[in-house]
């Protein structure tokens, strides 16, 4: 297949020096906007391409890669993300970071059996129902017994597609390295769509081929998603719930233009309270709780505690804050007590309580959201909803006090997951209206306005409850 377009007259000055930042990507250059507008122009004419892309909510993103190839010459290759009319291969685009052929083995008989399986489970919720209205109890229980059955055993099946799906994924980098997609990730499963995305595509491709990459672009192209916020023709850095972990992988060994370092947090964390078996700190804003896998010397709360706490670690954290919001944190000190901590707050005898500025009138006064999130740290808001593969993310919602043009509520999560109450307030099926300084799903402002402002729990070691405060900044 061919996949590599030439470019005539190129002269190596007019060229990048090296790729840039594929989360802070600067204009693309004229090298750049050459080659997008050449895919661009060939999604036009192409009436297959049309009419897959123009539906209502099937657009996506497409990208392109300037590249340096043996001899001196100087060309583009080009991606889509995900499937492109229900295709994973092309004619003039780069394949897949998995073999099509090694999925169809397995692929079609797993579907199958996830299906029949959806299928057993639907049959045994309608005579569930049915007994509900008027039969006998031990027969409604037996029945709810093997619903039950079922749904352990397709979330069983799911998985293991899914894992078998994931180790088919083959990552390179820029030293010749390879990892598999479920190896990046681990121990957790990979998100949905991971290394689908046209950029890890793009820069595999390259690898493999020997071709040096100079410059890559990303553009959504088509209808936009139902949920908005992708505009055709216009460009997007790489996503940082999937890429985030595979393109830094991909780039060792490359040289890589990095954005100007972020402002340093002098401040905290403060430790409200120290003893042998569990910390509770309030942290900063713009300090990220924890340094990321591929960045494990960067400022965080962790690494600022293990200068005094040396056996601290990632799985001492009860709860994850991300750096644009602020407030309280409780840290286990050995295994025991962040099991006992994990216990009262999955059974809501522990609360972490927070509150927020959300951008408009909250309808209601109080309520509750429950909502499936999968792939929430930069997922456009609609794909952060996933009914099938989604975790279950619940909290409840109190209105504080009502301005003009803006809410104040409180939010008291049963289950933590970053990201979780910023989408449970932007998305419909939640509030449906953005936390204040929410650049990423409403505005941007003087900062997000979401604070961790009050923690309760019972000490796992003495029994004493214990309670902290934490007054907002805002």
């Amino acid at each position: 297949m061919q996949t590599l377009t030439l470019f005539e007259g190129t002269r190596p000055e007019d060229l990048p020096a090296r790729l840039a930042n594929p989360f802070h990507p600067p204009a693309p250059s004229p090298w750049g906007l050459r080659a997008v507008d050449a895919l661009q122009q060939r999604l036009r004419q192409d009436s297959t391409y049309r009419e897959a892309l123009w539906r209502p909510g099937y657009g996506k993103m497409f990208g392109v890669l300037v590249v340096a190839a043996p001899g001196g010459r100087v060309g583009f290759l080009s991606a889509f993300s995900g499937m492109l009319g229900g295709a994973w291969t092309l004619e003039g685009f780069v394949p897949p970071l998995f073999d099509p052929l090694d999925r169809d083995a397995f692929w079609p008989a797993g579907e199958a059996e996830l299906a029949a399986l959806e299928q057993r489970h639907a049959e045994l919720s309608r005579e569930a129902d049915a007994l509900r209205a008027g039969g006998p109890v031990h027969a409604l229980r037996e029945v709810e017994a093997r619903r039950a059955e079922v749904e352990h055993v397709r979330a069983e099946c799911s998985r293991d597609l899914w894992r078998q799906v994931t180790q088919g994924y083959v990552i390179p980098n820029a030293r010749g390295e390879t990892q598999t997609l479920a190896a990046l990730f681990a121990p957790k499963p990979p998100p949905g769509g991971a290394g689908d995305c046209a950029a890890p595509k793009l820069l595999a491709y390259a690898f493999r081929q020997g071709l040096t990459p100079l410059e890559l672009a990303e553009f959504w192209w088509g209808a936009p998603p139902f949920g908005g916020r992708r505009e055709s023709g216009a460009y997007y850095p790489a996503c940082d719930n999937k890429c985030g972990t595979v393109l830094p992988f991909m780039l060792q060994g490359l040289a890589v233009e990095l954005p100007a370092p972020a402002a340093t947090v002098s401040a905290g964390p403060r430790v409200l309270h120290e003893d042998p078996w569990l910390l509770v700190v309030d942290k900063p804003v713009g300090l990220p709780t924890l340094p990321g896998r591929h960045a494990p010397a960067r400022d965080s709360v962790l690494a600022r505690l293990q200068a005094r706490f040396p056996e601290l670690t990632p799985a001492s954290f009860l709860h994850e804050l991300e750096p644009e919001s602020s407030g309280l944190l409780v840290i286990a000190r050995d295994a025991a007590t962040r099991a006992s901590l994990q216990r009262q707050f999955s059974r809501r005898e522990a609360e972490h309580r927070h509150v927020a500025w959300l951008d408009g009138h909250v309808e209601g006064d109080a309520g509750s959201i429950d909502l499936p999130l999968r792939g929430t740290a930069q997922a456009s808001l609609e794909d952060c909803v996933d009914m099938r593969h989604g975790k279950r993310t619940l909290s409840a919602w109190k209105v504080l006090r009502r301005e003009a043009s803006r809410t104040r509520v409180e939010f008291v999560p049963t289950t933590q997951l970053p990201h979780a109450l910023r989408i449970h307030a932007a998305h419909p099926l939640g509030l449906g209206l953005p936390i204040v300084g929410d650049a990423r799903l409403g505005r941007e402002d003087a900062r997000l306005m979401l604070h961790a402002e009050a923690l309760a729990f019972v000490h796992p070691r003495t029994g004493e409850r214990l309670s902290f405060t934490s007054p907002a900044p805002f």
